[in-house]
């Protein structure tokens, strides 16, 4: 038998493949922590929005997870996340790395790992894949969609 956290983190991915932010956002702690190489670091309902944010703008959207393991504190899953990166039009295939502390049922930490020039290269095309590698054009990624996540906390 699976463990509850286990089964907790296929909850949140299947939300995910259904664009149920609700639901993902209800799989984590009040004080939860989310990274991830372009949202560095979001506390609490910032993390739950930043998913309600990229379903409500969710293109061209599939998803899938496997390799979801979990004990009492810890976990980890991969998953494929591919969309139409609406700035572009172009369509980006993005592999992903998980990992989770869990606290009393709830997701505490989450922090997924992928490589951000590879991201940009498919999302932003030439620019992104001769000069997505570069501090500064990571940092205007970064920018770019902290002042997208506010704009769309500002318009809720």
């Amino acid at each position: 038998m699976r463990h509850a956290n286990a089964e907790l983190i296929t909850r949140f991915y299947q939300a995910f493949q259904q664009l149920d932010a609700e639901t993902m956002a209800s799989c984590y702690a009040e004080d939860v922590r989310f990274s991830d190489p372009v949202f560095t670091d979001l506390r609490g309902t910032d993390a739950g929005d930043m998913w309600r944010m990229l379903c409500a703008k969710a293109q061209g959207f599939s998803l899938t997870f496997e390799g979801v393991a979990a004990d009492e504190y810890s976990g980890r899953a991969r998953w494929v996340a591919t969309y139409v990166f609406s700035q572009t039009g172009k369509t980006v295939v993005n592999h992903i790395e998980a990992s989770f502390v869990f606290r009393d049922g709830k997701i505490v930490e989450h922090h997924d790992r992928f490589n951000l020039w590879r991201w940009a290269a498919q999302a932003l095309g030439t620019k992104g894949r001769l000069l997505g590698w570069l501090p500064p054009v990571q940092n205007a990624i970064r920018q770019q969609a902290a002042k997208g996540l506010a704009a769309f906390q500002k318009n809720r």
